[in-house]
């Protein structure tokens, strides 16, 4: 049995396409097994909904009268930091960016109420932006400070581009020391007084597709709301870790860069997120469509919590020394449980992604495709896989001397 991605939006355009979310696949496979469910169903959905660093937006705002450059001077949205390095009026404002009068962590735990994250929701939401800007000025663009409103509406472009989502697995966070720490995983309390994971599991995109047999560059995506696609590999792509015998990696492995109009967008995907002690982040919202191109495909998309194991990770010592040692493994089913055994004690579990929101995004996507108005696309290239020999490799440390 096999199918292509061309035969798939025929059947899509004469409304005859079977989707189904890859959380409604998991009956359906108990129901009728791998073969069936493979020659039925033509596209599983996926969804994930969590924060995202590594997430940004670029903006073209248009020539101002008399010109001004941008690049070289310092510009701010909303008081929150601006790059401008790229040219005139190209403007990129990332998810951790932060106003030059936060206090940051010296007031500890930090509250860091507002950055770029929250600059980008209010963008996608249509509210006006401040924009204040210095430059040094040139015979060309002579003007040396602009300061006005921008809107979503009246810009050339407004862009979200991602260099890393949609990371394929993840640590769950304890804290095994005496004190409390504030991480980008959260708040963890002493003495293993919790775990924080982050992802959606069985839903999530990549733990359907774990050896990147449909994802690549150009796949068309579900992106905050609107459709965005996938650019290239996300930073930190890392194929080559353990995995289960079903293929699943056992750690954090593939991830996405994807890219999207802005203006499609909207802030109930698009969210600003606060983390106390740490920093400003955005909550982006993806959802994958998986073609069923052959069984193997189909059993991939069959994944289910209780087959996705994840490291338990020490966040007070061995992460910030970059020591590989973990505390265990567990089970996204017993994540969700809301209890795990850690070193022998129970401890509470919480997810900083949202699961329902997850399976909001897999249903809106199903829909999309339903209605025709989503067909596939064939990406140029699939993202690298164990084949490529990529691993993750750290910083590697030369001292500057003087």
């Amino acid at each position: 049995m096999a199918k292509t991605i061309e035969e798939i939006n025929e059947k899509i355009g004469e409304g005859k396409a079977v989707v189904v979310t890859a959380e409604e696949l998991i009956d359906i496979v108990k129901q009728k097994g791998i073969k069936k469910a493979a020659q039925e169903v033509d596209v599983v959905t996926t969804g994930t909904f969590g924060p995202m660093c590594s997430s940004g937006a670029y903006l073209n705002i248009g020539h101002s009268k008399p010109r001004i450059k941008l690049g070289g001077g310092r510009t701010y949205l909303n008081d929150v930091l601006a790059y401008t390095g790229f040219a005139a009026i190209d403007i990129l404002i990332g998810a951790n960016a932060l106003p030059d009068d936060d206090p940051r962590n010296r007031i500890y735990p930090g509250e860091f109420n507002y950055g770029g994250g929250h600059v980008i929701e209010e963008l996608v939401a249509g509210k006006d932006v401040r924009l204040v800007a210095t430059a040094y000025g040139t015979d060309c663009y002579p003007r040396k400070r602009l300061e006005t409103w921008i809107n979503i509406q009246d810009l050339n472009e407004a862009v979200l581009f991602n260099l890393r989502n949609a990371y394929q697995n993840y640590n769950v966070a304890v804290n095994p020391s005496d004190k409390t720490i504030y991480t980008y995983m959260g708040v963890l309390k002493s003495n293993l007084g919790n775990a924080n994971f982050c992802s959606a599991g069985q839903l999530s995109p990549l733990l359907n597709d774990p050896y990147y047999k449909t994802i690549g560059i150009g796949t068309k995506i579900f992106l905050g709301g609107g459709i965005g696609f996938i650019a290239w590999q996300g930073t930190q792509h890392n194929p080559n870790v353990i995995r289960s015998e079903n293929g699943v990696p056992r750690r954090g492995a593939g991830t996405l860069a994807v890219i999207g109009d802005l203006k499609q967008m909207k802030p109930r995907w698009l969210l600003g997120t606060s983390m106390l002690g740490y920093g400003c982040t955005i909550t982006v919202g993806i959802g994958v469509p998986i073609p069923i191109l052959s069984e193997e495909i189909l059993q991939y998309t069959a994944v289910s919590d209780d087959e996705i194991s994840a490291p338990v990770v020490d966040y007070s010592e061995a992460y910030p020394q970059m020591r590989p040692d973990i505390l265990g493994e567990v089970s996204y089913a017993q994540l969700k449980s809301g209890e795990i055994i850690v070193q022998g004690k129970e401890v509470p579990t919480a997810s900083l992604s949202s699961y329902s929101r997850a399976v909001e995004i897999a249903t809106i996507l199903k829909e999309w495709i339903l209605s025709g108005r989503f067909l596939l696309t064939e990406p140029v290239a699939l993202l690298p896989g164990v084949e490529s020999g990529i691993t993750l490799k750290p910083l590697k440390e030369r001292p500057i001397e003087e």
